[in-house]
């Protein structure tokens, strides 16, 4: 089995440049198929569930061309044979219920089978089924996966979430853009990534229209055509290498990201003793500016705290000077990791409790989602494997384990290359000691 082996306990310093955005990408080469016209992509990440999506994608009868090493893709849709999904030998993801939808414009009846991704909580598919259904379409659930149908073109309806999920607002998206008539979605998810996908719907001929209200009006259209796209950095990507900077007391500069999409990352991190220069129009300097503080985080959806930010964020937690708390609000099993920072010499105790003020689902439903971390503590390893659970929560691993002095092996790094790659040459540019080894 491959494992990381990484020897640390001393300041990262060097450059790296961002990835283009996982939760980007997939999205946009779904996207591709709302057209039988070309598409192209540039800064395409050589990354896992890139490739699991594109295999999904030539399962089907896409024409489609990937060279990694330029980073660029290009999705050519008229050759498209097949609408049943198959899943690839290269793995499992969750964009078989966004094929789900997107290819509702183009066939009368869709098949995709159960979905993979991470298991950091319930990831309930009914927004999306809900949605199918209100556009006019039906749906069917088996024990290997969801069948849609329809007759005729999908109408244009009203649908307000319960909560912004990301998934449910692209969702809303691919049906919405070529139904027939007005559209409107309530209480939609705004992260960047989504806002960036109705660009490249709006260059692809669609007519959305956003307002304050985080509401999304689109009016559908006939057709669609191809366009031409660059992928934008990876925000939760930059966070990691910022709080690798910041835990180990080093220097890191990261290209290739649009300050405006780290939001209120940057603010946390200036607040607990992190500093970052603006070095360029896409590159950012971090570093750690004063002697670390303790802070309260709580997870939202976009413009709060990411959930995905929280991870790498806990490492510069374990070494800030007093009691720091973080309350989980978007999914109920993200905070297993915690357990080997505690290995590593952390000092974490977790709650079913809500350690917060913000509106939380899982008030009084015995889900351990707040933690309090009580630092300063050194991290030390002593030739400890510690298994990555999911993706996230992997690269936080990496930032402890570089933080620790010591030796650490980590496995499951296959949890790391579905949104990262292959991290090793990027990490040994700078000098951290990590490399390659089997156990």
């Amino acid at each position: 089995m491959r494992a990381y082996k990484i020897r640390g306990g001393k300041p990262i310093q060097g450059e790296i440049t961002a990835l283009g955005a996982k939760n980007f990408v997939t999205k946009a080469m779904i996207a591709a198929l709302l057209t039988k016209d070309k598409t192209t992509f540039t800064n395409v990440p050589a990354i896992g569930d890139t490739q699991i999506t594109y295999d999904m994608l030539m399962g089907i009868g896409v024409g489609a061309a990937y060279d990694k090493e330029k980073g660029e893709m290009m999705i050519a849709p008229d050759s498209l044979t097949s609408s049943a999904i198959t899943l690839p030998d290269s793995g499992a993801n969750r964009m078989p219920i966004l094929l789900l939808s997107a290819l509702m414009n183009r066939f009368d009846k869709v098949s995709v089978p159960v979905l993979g991704g991470c298991k950091i909580g319930e990831r309930k598919v009914d927004f999306h089924i809900n949605a199918i259904k209100a556009f006019g379409g039906e749906v069917i659930e088996n024990q290997f996966g969801y069948i849609a149908s329809k007759s005729g073109r999908l109408k244009g309806t009203q649908i307000e979430l319960p909560f912004p999920s990301v998934g449910a607002t692209e969702t809303f998206l691919y049906l919405s853009v070529l139904a027939e008539g007005t559209s409107v979605l309530k209480n939609a998810a705004v992260e960047p990534e989504i806002f960036e996908l109705i660009t490249m719907l709006r260059s692809m001929g669609a007519i959305i229209f956003t307002n304050v209200r985080k509401e999304f009006i689109v009016e559908g259209v006939k057709s669609l055509k191809g366009t031409n796209m660059k992928v934008l950095g990876d925000r939760i990507e930059v966070a990691s290498w910022a709080s690798l900077a910041c835990v180990t007391n080093g220097s890191i500069v990261v290209h290739g990201i649009r300050p405006s999409t780290l939001g209120n990352f940057l603010s946390y991190f200036r607040k607990v003793g992190g500093g970052f220069d603006l070095v360029g129009p896409e590159s950012i300097k971090f570093y750690r500016e004063n002697p670390l503080t303790p802070a309260l985080i709580e997870t939202d959806v976009y413009p709060g705290f990411s959930t995905d930010w929280q991870q790498p964020f806990a490492s510069i937690l374990t070494q800030a000077n007093g009691v720091s708390v973080i309350h989980e609000t978007v999914y109920e099993r993200r905070l297993g990791y915690l357990k080997a920072l505690e290995q590593l010499g952390a000092k974490v105790q977790t709650s079913t409790q809500c350690l917060g003020s913000a509106p939380c689902r899982f008030k009084d439903a015995n889900h351990e989602h707040s933690a309090i971390i009580i630092g300063p503590t050194k991290l030390i390893s002593n030739n400890f494997t510690i298994q990555i659970p999911d993706l996230r929560a992997g690269l936080a691993y990496v930032i402890a384990a570089a933080a620790a002095e010591g030796t650490t092996t980590l496995t499951g790094i296959e949890n790391i290359e579905r949104g990262y790659g292959d991290i090793i040459p990027r990490l040994t540019k700078m000098n951290l000691d990590i490399e390659m080894t089997e156990v």
